[in-house]
């Protein structure tokens, strides 16, 4: 049985928001993917993964994602991996994120349970029966943060599911989903490239 009690929530978003310096949206937001192959819109989920979903924006408004490639895409029968972002085996990553001002290359990673207030930092599910209560699962068109060590996120790369992967679950920060152009997002291949994300509400 799941036992909330077993995880001290001792910070929250606020906390964590302030220590990377920027501003905490904690409601839901649409942004425009577009992209070589056609656009899709993708809901990010502000109320459950604030933090995520905050530096993800920022990243956005930063200019973080304009023109840049898929740069790794994972094939497999049943499911496709489809990796955005910044490249940290690019030569360029560190001086990059130095030009844009990020203050970590790592966020926490943000897990939110249908029966806690606040989401969960910096910890993962060790039990597998613990993801039936999780807020956001992985699923068709996902978008979660790259794994940055064990409890900790990337804070510019991501990467889209096409299909539902329950193995990985509660171990990744989940802060979105492709709501409008799944169909796009599945013929996206590696000579694809993201033209720009836009924020539209």
């Amino acid at each position: 049985m799941f036992q909330s009690c077993s995880y001290k929530n001792k910070v929250d978003s606020n906390y964590y928001c302030q220590q990377l310096k920027f501003s905490c949206i904690q409601s839901n937001k649409i942004v425009n993917f577009k992209t070589t192959k056609g656009d899709f819109e993708v809901k990010l989920f502000g109320k459950d993964n604030p933090v995520t979903v905050s530096n993800f924006l920022e990243n956005i408004n930063n200019g973080i994602y304009v023109n840049q490639k898929f740069y790794k895409i994972l094939n497999f029968p049943q499911i496709s991996f489809i990796y955005g972002g910044i490249n940290p085996e690019n030569n360029f990553y560190i001086q990059r994120n130095q030009m844009l001002h990020k203050r970590s290359s790592s966020i926490p990673l943000e897990i939110k349970f249908q029966d806690e207030i606040k989401p969960r930092y910096n910890y993962q599910i060790k039990n597998p029966n613990d993801t039936e209560n999780l807020v956001n699962t992985f699923e068709s068109g996902s978008i979660a943060m790259v794994k940055s060590g064990k409890n900790k996120s990337s804070s510019t790369e991501f990467f889209f599911v096409t299909s539902k992967i329950p193995e990985l679950d509660g171990r990744y920060s989940i802060f979105g989903k492709i709501i409008n152009g799944l169909d796009v997002l599945k013929k996206i291949n590696k000579e694809d490239y993201i033209k720009t994300v836009q924020i539209s509400n």
